[in-house]
């Protein structure tokens, strides 16, 4: 029996929805389960994205054998550029998910950095002391798949995003018989998507999303447009079939719309027929009601193309009146407040529009309850480790494995950062290694923490006042100033006898500096920001930022 532990480390995706990342290491190799990113909480103003904090895989860089790549969603692949710029390693998936990197890559100019081996479902592969089976899977993206994984101390599987009702597309199931197969040769542990453990039974079919859309599209008077995210070619399919039948015209709207629909194309995973398909400066030549517009924007999406049909700003789809708006995916929480904007607008500009809390338009790709527990059902592990959602989803997933016979010491619950040891068919959480979010704000990559955050939040709430002054460095009278400004504070109309009045508070603790003081002009700028802070709170109840520039010259 191999005495080397294995271990798999959590750097995301265990504790919040998105950001996942796991790390699997043996001796001297490690590989890498998905990179994937997360966008930002109300509270991380101006930040674009957030990444996990890979330091602990950076100090191992050369240890790194591959990047597997389970499915190609943004929370499995969107962090990749920013992991390869540190840890050059070959990157493994299917041909969809590698034509979506391929893309990424491109935009951020590392495809020289770039190792590709792209993976059939059922074909193994050997990564160091690993040999990986990619087990098709179904799920909201095609090319999606799961792991099988032999390691020297025992098979671990690793489910990946996946749900047991087939989607529409050639291909788009999961592969019950392998899953099944591998639990009976025996699996030590079995990590498996918790995003939906909540919610009880099984997904909803993907034929009966079809026969709504039909249903809606049918029945629509003038152009429909369709918002769905870029990579579900499974439900764009079933748009364009829909068209087929209604002798239709389509449109493909949004940059990472076309990329996606044409990737999909070229690897047959799709077909729009030619004479369908027609160009966006071509909408005005066809009567409404023989237009189908699919575009990106779903999730609300500030510069997305449904944001600017909404806000008027599009250059060639202005809605009119007996437009019909359809939102074919999940409110993904924390868009909420962006896509209610987006549906109000559209309202405003005369459209109808139908969205998921109105009528049954999209399905999960994520499996339900009865779904999770036919999984273990399949794989009967010996241990069993809840990945892929909030604490609460683990901690429910993890009395769903113990209700499912799984025994209570053979559960771990785990969180990013612990790390969980097997060695001689024994498993337990051993460590805490640092891990957390590292935000992405334009090119800076973890140059924005905690306190230029709180620094925003102030701002974004009382604005921030900037005090002028210049003393002459010889003797000390102030010959300019103090000059006070201010942003975000006071209307220009409110603020004569409120400066005025801080002004003197100003001048107060200059003079209460004496001349011989060293440091004095620290010590004012010090006193200035103190004083008016307290000026500023008695008079107004309010706490701006305050901003001394004090020169001497």
């Amino acid at each position: 029996m191999d005495a080397n532990p294995l271990k798999i480390i959590p750097l995301g995706g265990l504790g919040e929805i998105g950001l996942n990342m796991m790390v699997m290491e043996y001796n001297e190799t490690i590989i890498i389960i998905d990179t994937g990113l997360m966008f930002p909480e109300d509270y991380m103003l101006g930040i674009d994205i957030v990444i996990p904090d890979f330091s602990y895989i950076k100090e191992k860089a050369k240890k790194v054998a591959g990047i597997i790549l389970t499915h190609g969603h943004e929370d499995h692949i969107g962090a990749l550029p920013y992991v390869l710029k540190d840890i050059p390693a070959p990157i493994y998936g299917t041909s969809f998910t590698l034509g979506l990197v391929r893309h990424k890559l491109e935009e951020h100019d590392l495809m020289r950095h770039a190792k590709f081996h792209e993976i059939i479902p059922n074909q193994k592969q050997t990564i160091g002391p690993f040999i990986l089976d990619f087990l098709r899977v179904s799920h909201s993206v095609v090319d999606g798949v799961g792991l099988a994984i032999q390691t020297p101390v025992g098979l671990i599987i690793h489910t990946g995003d996946f749900k047991l009702t087939p989607t529409t597309l050639e291909g788009g199931f999961t592969d019950i018989s392998a899953f099944a197969l591998y639990g009976e040769k025996g699996v030590l542990a079995l990590m498996s998507d918790s995003t939906n453990v909540e919610k009880d039974g099984y997904t909803i079919p993907e034929k009966q999303i079809s026969e709504r859309l039909e249903d809606i599209i049918t029945h629509s008077n003038g152009r429909v447009i369709v918002a769905v995210f870029a990579s579900n070619i499974g439900r764009i399919q079933q748009v364009v079939e829909i068209a087929k039948r209604r002798g239709s015209k389509i449109v493909i709207n949004g940059k990472s719309m076309e990329i996606g629909v044409g990737l999909a194309q070229d690897l047959g995973y799709m077909n729009i027929p030619e004479t369908m398909q027609i160009s966006v400066n071509e909408i005005n030549e066809y009567p409404d009601h023989e237009v189908i517009i699919i575009t990106t924007g779903s999730q609300g999406e500030p510069m997305s193309a449904l944001a600017r049909i909404a806000s008027g700003m599009h250059k060639h789809i202005h809605i009119k009146q007996d437009d019909r708006v359809i939102l074919s995916s999940k409110f993904i929480p924390g868009n909420e407040r962006a896509i209610a904007k987006i549906i109000n607008n559209l309202y405003k500009r005369g459209a109808d529009v139908i969205y998921e809390k109105i009528s049954d338009i999209h399905v999960s790709g994520h499996a339900f309850k009865e779904e999770l527990k036919m999984m273990i059902q399949l794989t009967r592990p010996h241990y069993f480790i809840p990945i892929h959602g909030e604490y609460r989803h683990l901690t429910h997933h993890a009395r769903l494995a113990e209700s499912s016979g799984i025994s209570r010491n053979n559960i771990l619950l785990a969180e990013n950062g612990n790390v969980i040891e097997f060695v001689n068919n024994h498993g337990s959480i051993t460590e805490k290694i640092d891990t957390g979010r590292v935000l992405v704000d334009g090119k800076g990559v973890g140059d924005v923490g905690k306190s230029i955050l709180r620094e925003r939040k102030a701002l974004s709430i009382d604005g921030f006042v900037v005090v002028t002054i210049i003393f002459d460095e010889e003797t000390g009278v102030v010959v300019y100033g103090p000059e006070i400004d201010s942003r975000g504070f006071l209307f220009h109309s409110e603020k004569g006898h409120l400066l005025e009045d801080a002004k003197c508070v100003i001048l107060d603790a200059i003079e209460e500096a004496p001349h011989e003081m060293p440091d004095r002009v620290a010590h004012i700028r010090e006193e200035v920001k103190r004083n008016l802070r307290q000026h500023f709170k008695f008079v107004i109840k309010r706490r701006p930022l305050i901003i001394p520039l004090i020169l001497e010259v």
